[in-house]
């Protein structure tokens, strides 16, 4: 087994436990901005991928965070599922974007730390410097980032300058993020800053091992081992992460030594790190063969081996090409060198079991995380570089499978038939796969153009929809009025509306029965008729009874809609109102005194019952009149509010509505609007909306 492969994961993974409680730690002036990312934190630390995807999408919708934040956010999500391809394009249009704000900088950063080791481990290694050198270039320019941010991107550029041959360059970038991991730490009263160091110059360790440059290697090899020192005198520094990486420094320190030919050092190595607890651990005992494959050791390696798979079962391996090429081939090759038969022919037959498992895995694997990406993007430049990745997966595994043929060929002749048979099946298998992907795609093409369309044409009713609805709200001094609409679907059917006279004001509020493009229309019609009656300076009791009539007629779908009308007269404060068939506004009672600026008690508006508009012709409303509302602030609201429900299917509620205008204070009505919808939102976690949710506040003097 080669440090080439394990270590750069191992690494990778330790770097990401080390740096995970950072991807929080930026701060905007913005409360939104601060509020929805502790949210998305609090379910990655949850490891509730699902609902870090979800809130993303919805608060980058809301305005909330940046498209450059959701995407950094999508990119650690699907990292964290093992989708790394589809991690790796989220984390790419970061990289992508346009940095705007500081919430954008931050982003930027995490996202090529990130993606620069993605590629390294993966052995893109040109692909990681376009990442990680204008990254550490963006940084100098406008001083923003940490030292921990300049030394691990600067750690990854000198392993890609050391693997692309490029030796001075590579030692140039190590020892300025050695000077980067010498800030932090030094700056650090906790143990934290030194472990960063040791996992980064262990990653440049083995850089110089895996290149074969083992006199550098030991220099950088006795400065971890110095760091770990450093490290264990802490007083929160962890014992078992002391003598795991000790036993780690020691096998890379044996390596060294024996690439060096001086096997007496490294044979001392060897022993010192038998004296840990990790030598005794499943993974370490694989690790150990990194030595003893060197030194020739093929017997104790092939004993080691029998440890593989309680270390796969460790640590949730699942059967793929990496993992046969990383693990199964190193333990074929140790059986055949100690010359043990029998388990030579257990391996091959594993091997073979292993190889058709990865196949099929790979392909559904590459399915998925495509059909992912043509359902986020839906544009055929993806997909042509899907495919072109797909096909390039599949020569890998096809030269892949061609090797170990020629392994089983040359080791056991009389196993020949039988691993033809099954590679010749494995081979079908995949053949048949491939047709299936290509009929999926060209089925998948269809449906994405025609899904385009009907995307564009909701679209563009939303925007007619959003356009027949007020944004702007009247600037008159003592008068505070604000509403907004959130739709569960693409258009729904709630509506809202004002008109303003002189010194009166109509308003209304509205909820359609039903949802989707039906209710829009329906919805239409309604705000039309609202606006026309009163302008004709209509009581809202006369407008009811003239909507109805008008609604009714050819009313073959049976809709309705619920809704509450007011003529506020703004001089002396009267409210003329009717409800037809609509939830109870809330009215919170005036300040005591002038100035008093503390929560107060709010209730319900007893009202006489009138029907919906739009079931029954001929009716006649019922108006009433609240003699004055000034000074008493009033929220009207549609059933969204209320019957939001949470994934246990509970709602809302009026009580939770009580008890949330009871006890905060709002400066206007644009900030009551906007904290009850966040709080709807919070409540959700991350439930599908089940319906439209619009809310209108009102406040005379």
């Amino acid at each position: 087994m080669k440090l080439t492969r394990l270590w750069p994961m191992v690494c990778l993974v330790a770097n990401i436990a080390v740096i995970v409680s950072c991807e929080h730690n930026t701060k905007t002036s913005d409360f939104k901005s601060e509020h929805a990312d502790s949210l998305i934190f609090e379910a990655g630390y949850q490891k509730d991928y699902d609902r870090v995807l979800a809130l993303a999408d919805s608060f980058e919708q809301n305005g909330s965070i940046s498209s450059m934040d959701a995407n950094r956010w999508r990119g650690v999500a699907y990292y964290r599922q093992a989708q790394y391809r589809t991690s790796e394009f989220y984390y790419k249009k970061v990289i992508d974007g346009k940095i705007e704000t500081a919430q954008d900088s931050m982003a930027y950063v995490k996202s090529a730390r990130r993606l620069s080791e993605l590629l390294l481990v993966k052995g893109d290694y040109e692909g990681a410097l376009r990442v990680a050198m204008p990254a550490v270039k963006k940084l100098q320019e406008t001083g923003y980032g940490s030292d921990i941010d300049y030394a691990i991107l600067l750690n990854n550029i000198g392993c890609c300058q050391l693997n692309l041959g490029h030796g001075e360059e590579a030692q140039e970038s190590f020892y300025s993020a050695r000077e980067h991991y010498v800030n932090r730490w030094s700056t650090d009263s906790t143990a934290r800053g030194l472990q960063e160091a040791v996992i980064g110059t262990v990653y440049t360790s083995l850089a110089y091992i895996n290149t074969r440059r083992f006199d550098e290697a030991v220099y950088w090899i006795d400065r971890a081992e110095m760091l770990l020192g450093l490290y264990s005198e802490k007083p929160d520094a962890r014992r078992e992460y002391f003598d795991e990486y000790q036993g780690r420094i020691e096998i890379m320190r044996a390596v060294a030594m024996q690439g060096l030919n001086r096997n007496t050092e490294a044979a001392k190595a060897y022993k010192a790190f038998l004296q840990t607890e990790f030598s005794k651990t499943s993974t370490g005992r694989i690790y150990a063969n990194d030595y003893l494959m060197a030194a020739g050791l093929y017997t104790e390696a092939a004993d080691n081996y029998r440890y593989l798979d309680q270390m796969i079962e460790d640590w949730g391996l699942e059967p793929s090409l990496d993992n046969i090429q990383l693990y199964l081939l190193p333990k074929l090759r140790a059986n055949v060198e100690a010359l043990r038969k029998d388990s030579v022919m257990a391996v091959s037959l594993q091997l073979c079991n292993a190889l058709d498992s990865a196949i099929v895995k790979r392909k559904g694997d590459d399915t998925a995380e495509l059909a992912i990406i043509y359902e986020t993007q839906q544009k055929e430049a993806q997909i042509a570089i899907q495919q072109a990745e797909m096909a390039r997966q599949r020569m890998i595994s096809s030269l892949i499978a061609l090797a170990l043929v020629v392994v089983f060929f040359s080791i056991f002749i009389f196993f020949r038939y039988r691993s033809a048979k099954r590679l010749k099946h494995a081979h079908q298998r995949l053949e048949e796969a491939h047709q299936k992907l290509k009929v999926a795609y060209n089925q998948l093409e269809e449906t994405t153009a025609a899904k385009e369309r009907i995307e564009s044409e909701l679209r563009i009713a939303r925007d007619i929809q959003m356009s027949m609805v007020p944004h702007q709200f009247p600037l008159r001094e003592g008068l505070d009025l604000h509403a907004l609409m959130t739709t569960a679907k693409e258009v729904g059917g709630d509506l809202y509306g004002y008109l303003l006279e002189g010194d009166k004001l109509y308003f209304c509020l509205g909820d359609v029965s039903g949802k989707g493009v039906p209710a829009s229309l329906f919805m239409a019609q309604a705000t039309r008729l609202f606006r026309t009656m009163a302008a004709q300076h209509m009581m809202p009791a006369e407008i009811a009874t003239h909507m109805n009539m008008a609604l009714t007629e050819n009313n073959e779908q049976g809709m309705f809609v619920t809704m509450f009308m007011g003529l506020l007269d703004l001089n002396t404060g009267k409210l003329s109102f009717c409800n037809a068939g609509h939830n109870p506004p809330v009215l919170t009672d005036a300040p005591v005194e002038k100035g008093d600026n503390g929560p107060h008690p709010a209730h319900f508006i007893e009202m006489k019952p009138n029907a919906p508009i739009g079931l029954w012709p001929e009716l006649e409303y019922e108006g009433e009149e609240i003699e004055s509302i000034m000074g008493h602030p009033l929220l009207v609201y549609s059933d969204g509010l209320t019957e939001a429900e949470n994934k246990k299917q509970e709602q809302f509620g009026e009580e939770r509505l009580m008890n949330f205008l009871c006890n905060n204070h709002f400066e206007n009505g644009k900030e009551l609007d906007e904290c009850l919808k966040a709080l709807v939102d919070q409540f959700r976690d991350g439930a599908e909306v089940n319906d439209d949710l619009t809310l209108l506040s009102l406040k005379l003097g």
